[in-house]
């Protein structure tokens, strides 16, 4: 008898779809050869700290005490309920699960969790602590939920200790994001009596957002000239923009230049005139469908993946977290299928074996967003599932299009004297093929009908333009962005424009496999999900903009030297590679992390000219020189306790920029004035030193 453990009871149902004639029982379905069970997702979740020293259950201040934490063997316990107290249901199920995999006629047990690392680590955590000993062990990989695709998955299963490296990442990846978000998350919540939630990639995350808020509001536009002609040859517009471009001091340099070309003159040098063939996108992956959602439907992330995860669990769409936009050569035999069903629906596909399609080398565990062979009725669709179904569904029949895209490609240069030569390019679409189906958004460009040695009339004049600042970040760019941070996205758009060519997409999966992205596939949306409900961006249409608890987050935690950026957690990215490889231990990987935690917490060496420590929230740091009452490190200063009968006193925790540190704030109050204090920034940027004092009206002033 064979036990299989679905992540969850929708996937239960599929499963048992597959195999058929099963009888369903309270909590589980069962035949002569297989008995179905389920997991509500994580039924085990990692211990709190208290746990670890004896106080399991109980309700505690967060405190220092015991932190760092660093668990020298890292425990589960059944997951509370969302009041933080046992939650039956998911008591009794793993119980239920616990006595299936016991019993005696049971001699294998199959995992099938979702295809991917939480799916792996979700029921073998459940496996683990059932204590079910000497049975066989196997997988059951699932790229889609189809009937047909079950079956063959049965008839086709690996022993579960073939995906021991892909395991060994999620429990490296959970133990890592407990170590950071634990630890960090106590710590700066203590030290500014705020919660503020630190994990390895939503501070990255918000950090991107915000510098790029800043560096909107910080811009300043400058004056510039280009230099342009815009004259008519043989009736028609012959429009020539120069690469140079002129400061707002370089006027006259500018006008000497288009009078240099002017006097030259223009002649068209060559012309290119050939027919081509406008290649379609590639299939999608998750990110690049999101970027499409969000653009053109202002759909967020985490509503696009839920309706995309429902048409999962329903059987029409292969598995939604995937990072690839290629499909296995493995899977050839299945697309024919698929191709079939879809030729039913009155679309000209045909099968294509081209590298832009299938290549196992972009694939990590799962190919590309497609349909499956379950083709739904569209008016069973709610409006978001059709919106979604119908953007996969024409891509699909975009890439096997049986009708090629024909276009008419020209490229014409023109010569301005020996100075400069100017490329015109304009596409004609003769034949619409795949078009008709999927987005292209490009008109055709038609050129000047202009012939090689015509002379082309010019006129070119300096014109006055203003620099722009960056833009927010949208769903696509950001997207793009956490997908690889360190590309140059100016470069990169440029070549995207070239009409008709796909873009070079191996920086993107070099970066990928290496581990460079920002959170994965799989958790990215519920990073972003959870950094909107914290109050630290939000999300207007399809941009995002970082607001004020976002930008207190990212101040704090460079105070507090917390530094997480994108090069640190794209570290931590490359050894989480490095797990699943099988060249590095999961333990390894976890010191790397717990290093990097433990330099927070490690004494540095300061002097009260630099040191930068603002104490603990709650802390009473002496008394004050009005009324003689506490003062207590606050939120924003070292505020009088005697605020409830009007004391006004208060030392702020931040002047000029720079963080007035618990020691100074103490010399302060009982001498009157601080050491001298280096780093303070003016309103106009100019950086100075000096020292604080309590003046004759008890107010906190600079002592130059």
């Amino acid at each position: 008898m064979k036990v299989i453990i679905a992540e969850k009871p929708s996937l239960a149902r599929n499963i048992v779809a597959g195999i058929g004639e099963m009888s369903k029982r309270n909590g589980f379905y069962e035949n002569k050869e297989y008995i179905v069970t389920w997991a509500f997702g994580h039924l085990f979740s990692l211990c709190d700290i208290e746990d670890y020293y004896g106080k399991s259950g109980e309700k505690v201040k967060w405190s220092m005490e015991g932190l760092p934490c660093f668990p020298s063997e890292f425990r589960f316990k059944l997951k509370l309920g969302e009041d933080k107290k046992p939650d039956a249901g998911i008591e009794r199920q793993f119980a239920l699960i616990k006595t299936l995999c016991n019993r005696t006629d049971v001699d294998t047990i199959i995992n099938a969790g979702d295809a991917d690392r939480e799916g792996e680590i979700i029921v073998r955590l459940c496996v683990a602590n059932t204590g079910a000993e000497g049975k066989k062990f196997l997988r059951l990989w699932l790229p889609d939920q189809t009937p047909q695709t079950v079956a063959a998955a049965l008839a086709d299963m690996k022993d579960e200790s073939e995906y021991d490296n892909l395991a060994n990442e999620g429990l490296a990846r959970t133990y890592i994001d407990w170590l950071y978000g634990v630890n960090l998350t106590r710590y700066a919540t203590l030290k500014t009596g705020t919660l503020l939630r630190v994990g390895r990639v939503i501070v990255p995350i918000v950090k991107a957002i915000h510098e790029r808020d800043d560096s909107i509001k910080n811009f300043v536009p400058e004056i510039y000239y280009a230099i342009a002609s815009n004259e008519k040859t043989n009736g028609e517009t012959v429009d020539l923009l120069s690469k140079n471009k002129f400061t707002k001091e370089e006027l006259a340099k500018a006008q000497e230049t288009c009078a240099k070309y002017n006097a030259a003159g223009a002649y068209v040098v060559s012309k290119k005139v050939k027919r081509d063939t406008l290649a379609p996108g590639k299939l999608y992956s998750l990110t690049k469908l999101q970027n499409v959602l969000g653009k053109k439907h202002k759909m967020s992330m985490e509503k696009s993946l839920a309706v995309l995860q429902g048409l999962y669990e329903k059987g029409y769409v292969t598995y939604p977290r995937t990072n690839s936009e290629y499909l296995a050569t493995a899977e050839q035999g299945k697309m024919k299928t698929i191709i079939e069903n879809v030729k039913k629906l009155g679309y000209p596909v045909e099968f294509k074996n081209k590298k832009t399609i299938f290549d196992d080398s972009k694939i990590e565990s799962h190919s590309a967003l497609t349909p499956t062979y379950k083709i739904p009725d569209k008016n069973a669709l709610t409006e978001d599932e059709r919106i979604i179904y119908s953007t996969i569904m024409r891509r699909f029949v975009a890439v096997f299009c049986a009708e090629e895209c024909v276009v008419e490609k020209t490229e014409m240069k023109i010569a301005v004297g020996d100075y400069e030569t100017f490329t015109l390019k304009g596409v004609i679409i003769k034949e619409r093929g795949w078009t008709k189906y999927d987005d292209y958004t490009q008109k055709d460009k038609i050129l000047p009908n202009l012939e090689k040695g015509d002379e082309v009339n010019i006129d070119f004049k300096p014109t006055e333009k203003e620099t722009t600042p960056p833009k927010h970040y949208t769903i696509e760019t950001l997207n793009n962005y956490l997908k690889n941070p360190f590309k140059n996205d100016k470069a990169q758009a440029e070549k995207e424009k070239q009409e008709g060519e796909q873009e070079n997409d191996e920086e993107d999966y070099r970066a990928i496999f290496e581990g460079l992205e920002l959170g994965t596939e799989a958790t990215r949306t519920g990073i972003i999900d959870n950094a909107k409900k914290s109050g630290y961006i939000a999300l207007k249409k399809d941009v995002y903009t970082i607001l004020p608890g976002g930008e207190f987050l990212i101040e704090q935690l460079s105070h507090l030297g917390i530094s997480m950026d994108k090069y640190k957690t794209s570290e931590l990215g490359k050894a989480l590679k490095s797990v699943y490889r099988g060249k590095m231990s999961v333990s390894e990987s976890v010191s790397l992390a717990q290093e990097e935690i433990a330099r927070v917490f490690g004494k540095r060496e300061v002097t009260p000219e630099t040191d930068e420590d603002t104490g603990f929230f709650g802390d009473i740091i002496g008394k004050c020189p009005v009324c003689g009452k506490d003062v207590m490190r606050g939120k924003w200063s070292y505020g009088c306790m005697g605020y409830k009968e009007g004391c006004t006193f208060k030392i702020n925790c931040y002047i000029c920029k720079r963080a007035i540190s618990v020691s100074n704030a103490k010399l302060l109050l009982e001498t009157g004035k601080t050491a001298k204090i280096k780093g303070f920034t003016s309103k106009k940027g100019t950086p100075f030193d000096a020292s604080l004092k309590i003046d004759e009206e008890k107010k906190v002033v600079f002592d130059f």
